[in-house]
């Protein structure tokens, strides 16, 4: 597994994953986008208002994909324009970011109606990773490692701290859900496969490989991440 650069627009594109990031407003959502998606890092980044998305084309396997990363508003004052487009955000998604900040206990408790509402909107079995940001932050804590690794563990979600600041574990972070995605997308390719030589007819194994329908595995222990030392 080889990540691309940060502009490869002229290769061919084998794969495209719509991933989206959600989470309360400031907890460093646009600058994990900005770090993945550019290398770049804005000390005066202003509150994202509506809906933006930037892309990055890796290569996974010997495959390009193209990684389609969707960043919206965590703003209560904007969850009546939110609520009016949340349908449209989480439509196609294949996978997810919860993104909390490890100084503010109250983003951490916001996790599980941000999770409720992914659940509600998007489809049921997207590849989660729940990431608590700004761990260069680590003599402010507020939510410690190990809350949050119990909270992925119960609800079956990979989970990391990063630091978009350091550039810490973002790449890995990305890495981690875009890795399942596509090791998913293999399996059901496989069984498109299996179904054409049972005589299933190629235009209906076709869109099981054309229309992403992602399939949760569920980690285990040894594949939970969790905070570098």
């Amino acid at each position: 597994m080889a990540a691309g650069g940060y502009g490869d627009a002229s290769q061919k594109i084998d794969y495209v994953f719509k991933v989206v990031l959600i989470g309360d407003s400031a907890v460093g959502k646009s600058q994990i986008l900005s770090r993945f998606a550019r290398n770049e890092f804005t000390l005066d980044s202003k509150a994202t208002i509506g809906v933006e998305f930037q892309t990055r084309t890796l290569v996974i396997q010997h495959k390009s994909v193209k990684a389609q990363i969707w960043d919206t508003a965590g703003q209560e004052r904007v969850l009546l324009w939110y609520r009016a487009v949340t349908s449209a955000y989480y439509r196609g998604a294949v996978g997810a970011m919860l993104v909390y900040d490890i100084t503010k206990r109250q983003t951490f408790d916001h996790i599980p109606r941000w999770l409720e509402e992914l659940r509600g909107h998007a489809d049921k079995n997207i590849v989660i990773i729940l990431i608590g940001n700004k761990s260069d932050l680590e003599n402010q804590r507020a939510v410690p490692t190990e809350d949050a690794k119990e909270f992925a563990q119960k609800e079956e979600l990979f989970f990391l701290e990063t630091s978009a600041l350091e550039s810490t574990n973002v790449e890995s972070a990305f890495l981690t859900v875009l890795t399942e995605i596509f090791n998913i997308m293999n399996k059901k390719n496989l069984v498109a496969g299996e179904d054409q030589s049972n005589g299933i007819p190629a235009s209906l194994s076709g869109k099981k490989i054309i229309i992403p329908g992602p399939a949760q595995v569920i980690p285990t222990k040894s594949k939970m991440c969790c905070k570098s030392s």
